[in-house]
């Protein structure tokens, strides 16, 4: 069972990190920058309304953005295996009890 949990989640880190950049095109987040009548471009009008006609730098948005144009850095890449593979584990593990 043990082997298997340890599998699963590999699994998970690898499609996580193959899926983060097509996730960001389909939502909007492209290279050369945000879609028209995307979803990030909806979101983007939302942030620049509640922010007083501006997206904050740092934000979640902003940081999108930034993955989407120039790709994911190395740290990105990172967080988001572990993320993907601790999500795996923690669903392959709960489906012990279904």
């Amino acid at each position: 069972a043990i082997l298997l949990l340890f599998w699963m989640c590999a699994l998970g880190n690898c499609v996580a990190v193959v899926l983060a950049p097509i996730v960001l095109g389909a939502v909007g987040f492209n290279p050369a920058g945000i879609a028209a009548g995307s979803y990030a471009a909806f979101w983007m009008s939302a942030d620049a309304i509640a922010n007083g006609g501006g997206v904050a730098a740092g934000s979640l948005f902003s940081l999108l953005q930034s993955a989407g144009m120039a790709g994911l850095s190395w740290v990105a890449t990172a967080v988001v295996g572990i993320v993907g593979g601790a999500v795996t584990g923690i669903v392959v593990y709960l489906a012990n009890f279904i």
